[in-house]
């Protein structure tokens, strides 16, 4: 039976738009999940399950800043070992990484709901309520890595094509886009009562709902996606040296890691704004409008980017991107709080729409740019560790979430002086102004920051094409020398 050869110019690991649209599956999965989680569960944890029994707020600030502490600390060695774990897994019939989506779905699923389970008229004690909370949220970051490391190094195992990379980039964050918007834009008018005091039982429905449909689409990347790169013959042990070691030394690897770091603690600390539009502007239903203003922007750019991307280089389209996010942002920390833009929020939608717009970018090619970092390590190194550097970069991420959520919440207790007691009256004099000024600085920095490490991003468009040939090189090398080992065997 002949096999049909390849056409003239393509790339012989060129992927479908269908395969890309299944892979897309797997990051609106996983939005459905995040955004759920670090949009709504501090409020859930401040606002309905911690309040009350005679404890403070600054008692629950402090509480709450450890227990988040508390699981990156566990996250330290949880993340790395879920690293090895799937770097070293056999592929089977199914690939490496693809089975993960099948086997770990319902059990994330299941953490989630439990993250949001309200026990607190069943519970008569603080410490009871705060180890239940322990518990699950400890649960449920395990859960979520043993996905999102998987899915992450999935993408490096579809294909090796340049192009292809960023197609699966483009519609991951298209998945992306939609998974944190349904959550938003659904979950928001759904789960809060007179849109400003957080429903309880409406967020535990919300949860079962939307972690349902995020198992189903796991499936569903399952069964529409295909691994076709070859694994590294090498990794036969394991060896946190050799496997860790050397990402410390890259600068790409270093790069991507502290942008992701911040770029990662700048969207989990956007949920402090469901504190700003209720307490600021009153309404809490202005959330949905930032959240369109943000996102708008890569909806209209996402169809082109793999074409400006290709035109221009990711490193370099990418920073002027970055760029626009951290101006804005600086326009947006400067035009408030004040009496106007609180009684017409329109220029503050519009600064967002600005930092959506510069984001963007940033966004959609993230994932394409990580999977160049994977193969700048091959390449470096000869070992293909996917798993292990996606792990520590899943790592960086987190301690960026953990940042956001610890100090926020200082900031929020501490600086901004808010107190849960008073969630249900909107509009608090001194309060909702300082939750402006903590919310629109911190996103400068964060952005200014990010786009200071993309300048430094040693992989532009000229030296991703000569690596990109060195590489091919190198891959074809090894195949040689596998078929002459088989050879060999055979004979023997």
């Amino acid at each position: 039976m002949k096999t049909k050869a390849p056409a003239v110019g393509r790339h012989p690991n060129a992927i479908s738009i269908k395969e890309a649209l299944g892979y897309m599956f797997g990051d609106l999965a996983n939005l459905l999940n995040l955004s759920f989680v670090s949009t709504y569960l501090k409020v859930f944890y401040t606002d309905c399950l911690l309040p009350g029994h005679g404890v403070s707020a600054a008692r629950i600030s402090t509480d709450l800043t450890i227990l988040f502490l508390v699981i990156r600390l566990w996250d330290a060695v949880n993340d790395p070992l879920w690293g090895l774990l799937v770097d070293r897994r056999r592929p089977s019939k199914n690939g490496k990484f693809r089975p993960y989506m099948r086997a770990v779905a319902f059990p994330l699923a299941a953490s989630v709901v439990l993250c949001f389970l309200n026990i607190q008229n069943y519970v008569n004690s603080y410490a009871l309520l705060l180890a239940f909370a322990y518990v699950t949220y400890c649960l449920y970051g395990m859960m979520y890595t043993g996905m999102n490391i998987p899915y992450g190094s999935l993408a490096s195992a579809i294909t090796d094509d340049p192009e292809g990379r960023t197609l699966l980039s483009t519609t991951r964050s298209i998945g992306g886009g939609v998974g944190g918007a349904a959550v938003t834009l659904v979950a928001q008018k759904l789960i809060y009562d007179n849109g400003t005091e957080l429903n309880p039982r409406k967020t535990f429905i919300a949860a079962v709902i939307l972690a349902a449909f995020a198992a189903v689409s796991y499936v569903t990347c399952f069964y529409t996606t295909k691994e076709r790169v070859l694994y590294s013959p090498e990794k036969k042990k394991l060896d946190l040296r050799l496997t860790y070691g050397t990402l410390f030394k890259s600068r790409p690897f270093l790069t991507v890691t502290g942008a992701g770091l911040m770029i990662s603690g700048l969207l989990q600390f956007s949920s402090f704004n469901q504190y700003l539009t209720k307490n600021y502007f009153g309404n809490s239903d202005l959330s949905i409008w930032v959240t369109i203003s943000t996102y708008a922007p890569m909806v209209a750019l996402i169809l082109f980017m793999p074409k400006i991307a290709k035109r221009f280089g990711k490193k370099e389209i990418t920073t002027v991107g970055l760029c626009l996010a951290a101006a804005a942002s600086l326009v947006l920390s400067l035009i408030g709080p004040n009496d106007k833009l609180q009684a017409n929020p329109v220029p503050f939608i519009i600064c967002n729409f600005g930092v959506g717009t510069g984001y963007s970018f940033l966004s959609i090619l993230t994932w394409a740019i990580v999977a160049d970092v994977i193969d700048y390590q091959e390449m470096k190194t000869g070992i293909k560790n996917e798993s292990a550097i996606y792990a520590v970069y899943t790592f960086a991420r987190k301690v960026g979430q953990t940042v956001a959520d610890s100090g926020g919440l200082q900031l929020l207790y501490k600086y901004a002086k808010y107190d849960p007691e008073h969630t249900v009256v909107g509009y608090i004099p001194g309060v909702g102004e300082r939750i402006y000024k903590m919310v629109s600085r911190v996103m400068f920095v964060a952005y200014g920051i990010t786009f200071l490490l993309f300048l430094f991003y040693p992989l532009n468009k000229k030296k991703l094409a000569a690596m990109q040939e060195e590489l091919a090189e190198i891959r074809a090398k090894r195949m040689e020398e596998i078929e002459s080992a088989k050879a060999v065997s055979v004979r023997e």
